[in-house]
């Protein structure tokens, strides 16, 4: 081994092959052959695992992207057969309104017939876990009633409902719509 400064100014140990090479000889020493070729050896390989990478990558996108569109459609899938199913529920209601209105009985026929229109209707509610909110004698509650006024009446108790004006709906433990209520105002009874 020799010393060397390299262009920098840096003194580096040279092999003293390299530096007969460097002094006139214009051949190689065989491990410096030998040198590219495991580098060549190296970079092919290298750019091989990366092209194995990048395809496996471009492979996963997708798979990543099919499995999102079929999750899509399967989601509007079960969306349309929710609703095909629940209106499957309410066709006998519509056909049964339908016949209501071309039938030519008398007012109180009629009202007899919405009646049982209604109660085709609540039955189908049911199936559905659909149940209406209770309110009249309740106590006002601002989570599922909705209080449009007050009446003030002595024969019952403070916010409690004295009438219901418009019916509320939920489906098991969720709110689909508040109850309208009116709201008793009691002046003889005080807040505790």
């Amino acid at each position: 081994m020799a010393e060397q400064e390299n262009e920098y100014g840096v003194t580096q140990a040279v092999d003293s092959d390299v530096l007969t090479h460097e002094e006139g000889t214009n051949e190689l020493p065989p491990e410096a052959e030998a040198i590219p070729a495991i580098a060549q050896e190296q970079l092919t390989q290298l750019k091989a695992e990366r092209d194995q990478l990048l395809d496996r990558l471009a492979r996963l996108q997708a798979e990543f992207d099919n499995a999102r569109k079929r999750q899509e459609r399967e989601k509007q899938d079960f969306r349309d057969y929710a609703t095909g199913s629940v209106v499957e529920q309410f066709l006998p209601v519509l056909d049964n309104f339908a016949l209501a209105l071309n039938a030519t009985g008398s007012a109180e026929q009629l009202r007899s017939g919405v009646e049982l229109i209604v109660k085709q209707m609540d039955e189908a509610l049911k199936q559905l876990q659909v149940q209406t909110i209770p309110t009249v004698g309740q106590m006002f509650d601002p989570r599922v009633h909705e209080a449009l006024g007050s009446v003030e009446r002595d024969d019952l108790p403070d916010h409690s409902i004295a009438e219901e004006i418009r019916k509320g709906y939920r489906i098991r433990e969720r709110l689909l719509r508040p109850a309208m209520v009116r709201i008793v105002s009691n002046p003889k009874q005080t807040e505790a």
